[in-house]
C-alpha cells in the first residue's frame, strides 16, 4: 500500500512537470541598439504638461521579457531611460487583488474602492479625479486608450459609477465631461451626434479638419481597436499631444493619459508573442513622449501600470531562446513599477501606493502659476 501511495505521488509530481512544460515556451532573444538613458535636471519650475501612460497589466516581468525580447539583457527599454524609479502597491479597498476599474479609481482620485467601480469611493461616493481637479489650475485634459474609451482605465479619467460594465453609461459621461480629446475604440457604446462643440471622427486624418477650440472623441473600433486595422497607440498618442498642445491656448497647460490596454489582453489569453507586439507599440510610444520631454523643461512623463497579469514568469535561456511561462490567466499580487522623468519625477522614488499618483500630480498642476479664469 506504501509503494502504491508513493508511485502515486511520483505519478501527481511527474503529471504537474508535464504540464507546466507544456505552459513553457520560448522567445528569440533579440539583438539591437539601446536608446540613451536620460538625466533628471535641476529643475527651477513645477511641469505645465503631465503625461501619464499606462501599460495595463505590464508588470515588471514584462519588462524584463521586452528588454531581452527587442534588444537583449542590456537593452534599454523606454522605461530603463527614465531615471526616477519606484515600486507600487496596488491592492483595493477591500481584497489583495485589484481590476483596473479600482486601480485606476485609486490614482485618478486618490481613493481606494471596490473593484468594479469607477471613480466613486467603497460608498459609491463620487470623488473628483485628475482632469476635474487639476482644470481649476488651468490644465486641459485628454486620454488614448487601444481598448474602448469607456474601459475601465481610460473611464475613471472622467466616469463615476458603481460598475464598470454600464459602458452606455459611461459613454454619456464622457460626451458630458470635459476631456477635450479621448481616442481610441467604442462605437458600439456611442450615438455619434456632432454638436456645437464636440466631433466625433473614426479616421485619425480628420483632426486637422477641427478647431482646437471644440471637443473631439475619436473611435478607431466596435470595442478594442483591432491592430492589424486600426490606429497605434503611438500615432493617437501623436495626434493628441499636437491638439492638445494647440488646444491649450491661454495657460498651455494639459495632462495626457495614454494606455496600452491590449497588453492585459493578451496577458490573460497567455498569448506572449501577441503582448510582446502590444508591448513593443507601448515601448515606443513612451520613446515617443521621452524625446518630446527631453527638449523641454516643462514636461512631467510617468509610466506605470494597473497591476500585473498573467503571473509572468521569465525562467532561463535556451540557445537563442529565453524560456518563458504563466501561472495565470488572471491578474496577480505581484508589485508593479512606477517610472518618472521632469520636474516632480523625484516625489515617485521609493515604494508608494497608487493613490499617491494622484496626490502627487495634483499638488505639483497646483503649484503652477496660472489659472482656469486667466
Amino acid at each position: 500500500m506504501k509503494r502504491v501511495l508513493v508511485l502515486a505521488a511520483l505519478l501527481t509530481i511527474s503529471a504537474i512537470y508535464f504540464l507546466q512544460s507544456n505552459d513553457q515556451e520560448k522567445i528569440k532573444i533579440g539583438s539591437s541598439d539601446s536608446p540613451e538613458k536620460l538625466t533628471q535636471r535641476d529643475y527651477q519650475d513645477p511641469p505645465k504638461k503631465i503625461i501619464l501612460l499606462i501599460g495595463d497589466g505590464m508588470g515588471l516581468n514584462h519588462i524584463l521579457l521586452g528588454r531581452i525580447a527587442f534588444g537583449g539583457p542590456d537593452f534599454n527599454m523606454a522605461m530603463d531611460r527614465m531615471p526616477v524609479v519606484g515600486i507600487v502597491t496596488t491592492h483595493s479597498v477591500d481584497d489583495l487583488y485589484t481590476d483596473s476599474a479600482a486601480s485606476s479609481t485609486a490614482w485618478n482620485t486618490g481613493f481606494k474602492t471596490k473593484n468594479r467601480f469607477v471613480g466613486v469611493t467603497a460608498d459609491k461616493e463620487p470623488k473628483k479625479n485628475i482632469p476635474e481637479t487639476i482644470k481649476d489650475f488651468g490644465f486641459i485634459s485628454g486620454l488614448v486608450a487601444t481598448s474602448s474609451v469607456t474601459h475601465a482605465t481610460p473611464a475613471a479619467q472622467y466616469a463615476h459609477t458603481d460598475s464598470r460594465y454600464k459602458e452606455e453609461l459611461i459613454a454619456q459621461q464622457l460626451v458630458e465631461s470635459e476631456i477635450r480629446i479621448a481616442l481610441g475604440g467604442g462605437t458600439e457604446f456611442f450615438e455619434q451626434e456632432n454638436k456645437q462643440d464636440l466631433f466625433f471622427i473614426e479616421d485619425l486624418n480628420e483632426l486637422k479638419n477641427i478647431s482646437t477650440d471644440s471637443r473631439v472623441i475619436g473611435l478607431f473600433g466596435e470595442d478594442g481597436i483591432e491592430r492589424s486595422t486600426g490606429p497605434s497607440q503611438i500615432a493617437m498618442t501623436k495626434a493628441a499631444l499636437k491638439f492638445l498642445s494647440s488646444a491649450a491656448k491661454d495657460c498651455n497647460n494639459f495632462f495626457l493619459m495614454s494606455e496600452g490596454s491590449q497588453i492585459d489582453w493578451e496577458s490573460h489569453d497567455n498569448q506572449a508573442d501577441e503582448m510582446l507586439v502590444e508591448l513593443k507599440d507601448f515601448n515606443k510610444t513612451i520613446n515617443y513622449v521621452l524625446d518630446y520631454a527631453a527638449t523641454r523643461d516643462d514636461t512631467l512623463v510617468i509610466v506605470s501600470s494597473d497591476h500585473e497579469t498573467g503571473g509572468l514568469d521569465v525562467i532561463k535561456q535556451s540557445g537563442d531562446d529565453v524560456v518563458i511561462g504563466w501561472t495565470s490567466g488572471s491578474h496577480t499580487l505581484a508589485p508593479i513599477g512606477v517610472f518618472a522623468y521632469g520636474p516632480g519625477a523625484e516625489n515617485f522614488s521609493g515604494k508608494i501606493d497608487q493613490t499617491e499618483i494622484y496626490k502627487i500630480i495634483t499638488e505639483l498642476a497646483s503649484e503652477v502659476s496660472c489659472s482656469a479664469d486667466q
